[in-house]
């Protein structure tokens, strides 16, 4: 017999979103944070009435595809082209130094035994974790607050896909010396390959597009370029290992050159805001499992929540001061990237499978990507108030 639990699951989600969202708009926070805290409140921490499924899981990602999707559709193209060496060095940096600082979280904090391969492996995956970006959340916050297409979005977005092609090289890196089946040439030439099949789609894109009239046929061309969506990030994550995600925003920077693009926007909003992105902010906290946690556990999971803010704001950050943006900018940026997300639960779960993260390691993790995601968007409420000049140049002022 056909269960119908996800019904209600669905229906108290939707509706725990909605009210959490606007009791936080009203103590001048953005409305993705009650999201986050609502999924926290009905999930298995607290209340319990909503489970984890994997259905929730599905349509979660479809969420933050859309999400990343029509962030992609809000991206400037010329920003991008003129700084992408900026985004390349925030990338590196961002990656870096959290790397760096998760990989000496666990050895100084949990049993480290010295000369041993498989711990130094597992201090070092704990770093690999963190070097996940996750900026859909990011994303959504800038959008209520009025900076999605500015220097400061456009370098946080910039930065996140070089990050996420970094972090697939120093992942599959890893997980080599784990897993004979993985060789790091065959997915080097995997990313390359990949990019290049990007390119030629935009230039096939660009030449159709001449004889379309976007006009007359705009309701058939937003379900067909959804349609493309949904592919290419089915082929980015199951053939390149690529985020799904990824291949989604690229989509979107691809069809953000064409007049049709408002279009596709006002329709991806309504789907969106209606029912997939509530379902996409609340799975995360739907995730956390607050009663597995013992004192050794919940102490290295404060220490990797300090760590996992810090050294992405440092990280991020300093690599934005040495291209020049403004402390200010550099300390917006960092904070922007400080969210890890489903990408950091992706990784996480990739090292289970191969034995590089033992089950106590989870809710530290999940932790860390609760925290992170919520400590974005409300720092940079606070932080983004010395910066009116973004809005000014480039024209997105708030609603």
């Amino acid at each position: 017999m056909l269960d119908y639990t996800y019904l209600l699951s669905i229906a108290i989600i939707l509706f725990s979103t909605k009210v959490f969202g606007f009791l936080t708009e009203k103590i001048k926070l953005p409305q993705v944070v009650g999201a986050l805290l609502a999924g926290v409140i009905i999930g298995p921490s607290m209340l319990g009435i909503v489970k984890d499924t994997a259905f929730l899981d599905q349509v979660s990602q479809i969420g933050v595809i859309i999400l990343m999707f029509m962030a992609g559709l809000d991206t400037d193209l010329a920003e991008i082209k003129r700084n992408s060496v900026s985004y390349l060095t925030i990338a590196v940096f961002g990656v870096a130094i959290p790397l760096v600082g998760g990989t000496l979280s666990y050895i100084f904090f949990l049993k480290f035994k010295m000369g041993l391969e498989a711990d130094l492996l597992k201090a070092v995956f704990v770093g690999v974790v963190l070097t996940a970006t996750s900026v859909s959340i990011t994303i959504e916050a800038l959008k209520e607050l009025g900076y999605a297409n500015s220097r400061i979005g456009n370098a946080i977005l910039g930065a996140a896909i070089v990050d996420d092609i970094i972090g697939i090289i120093i992942l599959t890196f890893v997980t080599s010396f784990k897993d004979a089946n993985v060789s790091l040439s065959n997915v080097l030439i995997k990313i390359v390959l990949y990019f290049i099949a990007i390119f030629i789609l935009s230039v096939v894109t660009t030449f159709l597009a001449r004889f379309l009239d976007f006009k007359t046929d705009q309701r058939r061309v937003s379900i067909h370029v959804f349609a493309l969506v949904m592919l290419v990030a089915y082929i980015s994550e199951k053939y390149v290992g690529i985020a799904d995600i990824t291949g989604a925003y690229l989509v979107g920077m691809i069809f953000s050159r064409f007049s049709v693009r408002n279009e596709i926007v006002r329709k991806m909003n309504v789907l969106s805001y209606l029912f997939f992105a509530p379902l996409f902010f609340a799975s995360i906290g739907l995730k956390t499992h607050l009663g597995k946690f013992n004192s050794n556990v919940l102490w290295f999971s404060i220490i990797l929540v300090i760590v996992a803010i810090i050294t992405k704001i440092v990280g991020a950050g300093f690599g934005a001061l040495i291209c020049k943006y403004d402390k200010y900018e550099a300390l917006n940026i960092g904070i922007g990237m400080v969210s890890r997300g489903e990408v950091a639960l992706i990784v996480a779960e990739k090292g289970h499978k191969l034995g590089l993260i033992q089950e106590s390691m989870f809710s530290p993790v999940i932790l860390m990507v609760v925290v992170t995601t919520i400590f974005a968007p409300v720092l940079l409420k606070h932080t983004l108030k010395y910066l009116g000049k973004g809005k000014v140049e480039t024209g997105d002022l708030p609603a």
